[in-house]
C-alpha cells in the first residue's frame, strides 16, 4: 500500500474507534447522552408542532435523500465508470494496470459494505427510535445508526472523490464540489432528528460509520493503485481517479 493509501488506512482507525465509543455508550443507556439525545428531540419536536412548513421541507429532503435513491445514484456512477476508459489505459499501460473495473469496484464496495455494517449494527444494538405523543412523521426498525445519515455519507464521499478530477483546476468548483459533499450528509442528518425518527446520536453514529468505511474502502483503493505502479493521487484535489478527467489521445476529453 501507497503512502497516501496507507495514511487514509490510519484516518479511518479513529472514526471506527469513535464509532465502537459511541456504540458502547448507546448500548449503556449512558445517562448524559440519553439527556443530551432527549433534550435536542424535545427542542426540535416542539418547532417542528409550530412550524408545518418546516416538517414538509425536512420531510422532502429525507425523501430525496434516502438511501433507496442514493444507491441508484451510485449504481448509475458506477455503470459510468465501466463504460468510461481511464487515461492510463487508452494510453496503452501494460495489461496489470489497465483495467477500468477497480474504480467500479470500490463505488459499490463502499455503497454495499456500508449498507451492510449499518444493517448489522442495527440489529445487534436493536435501540428504539422517540416515542413522542404527537409524532410529526414515522419511520420503522431500530434506530442507531441511522441508514439515511450514514449512506448519504457513503454517496456524498463517493461522488465527490469520482467527480473531484473534473474541477480540480477550477477553484470555485471544487469548493462547491466539497460544500455539496458536506451539506448533504449533515443535512439529511439533522432532517431525521427533526422529525423526530431518530435520536442525534443515531446521526452521529451514521456519520462517523459512514465516513470509516468511506475511509477504509478508499485506502483499499489507494494499495491496489500503488501495486499497479501508478502514483496514489492527492485526495482532496484529484479525487481517487485522476485520470477520469484526461483528454484522449485526440486531445479532446472523453
Amino acid at each position: 500500500m501507497g503512502f497516501r493509501g496507507s495514511r487514509t488506512a490510519i484516518v479511518a482507525l479513529p472514526l471506527l474507534v469513535s464509532f465502537a465509543l459511541l456504540t458502547l455508550l448507546v448500548l449503556a443507556a449512558w445517562p448524559p447522552l440519553y439527556r443530551l439525545d432527549a433534550a435536542v428531540t424535545d427542542a426540535l419536536h416542539r418547532y417542528a408542532l409550530d412550524h408545518p412548513a418546516w416538517v414538509r421541507l425536512m420531510a422532502l429532503w429525507s425523501d430525496v435523500f434516502a438511501p433507496g435513491p442514493l444507491r441508484i445514484v451510485a449504481g448509475a456512477v458506477a455503470a459510468w465508470l465501466l463504460l468510461r476508459r481511464p487515461a492510463f489505459i487508452r494510453s496503452g499501460a501494460p495489461s496489470s494496470a489497465a483495467e477500468s473495473w477497480p474504480p467500479a469496484l470500490w463505488v459499490v464496495t463502499t455503497m454495499t459494505v456500508g449498507g451492510l455494517l449499518g444493517a448489522l449494527v442495527k440489529v445487534l444494538v436493536g435501540r428504539h427510535r422517540p416515542e413522542l405523543l404527537d409524532p410529526v412523521a414515522r419511520a420503522s426498525g431500530f434506530a442507531f445508526p441511522s441508514g439515511h445519515a450514514l449512506n448519504a455519507t457513503l454517496a456524498a464521499g463517493v461522488l465527490l472523490l469520482v467527480f473531484l478530477p473534473f474541477v480540480r483546476d477550477r477553484r470555485p468548483l471544487r469548493w462547491a464540489l466539497w460544500t455539496g459533499a458536506v451539506l448533504v450528509p449533515v443535512v439529511t442528518g439533522l432532517s431525521r432528528v427533526a422529525l423526530g425518527v431518530h435520536w442525534t446520536s443515531d446521526v452521529v453514529g451514521g456519520w462517523l460509520l459512514g465516513l470509516a468505511v468511506l475511509a477504509a474502502t478508499t485506502a483499499a483503493f489507494g494499495g491496489w493503485q500503488a501495486r499497479t505502479g501508478r502514483r496514489p493521487p492527492r485526495l482532496v484535489r484529484e479525487g481517487v481517479e485522476p485520470e477520469l478527467a484526461e483528454p484522449n489521445p485526440e486531445g479532446t476529453p472523453t
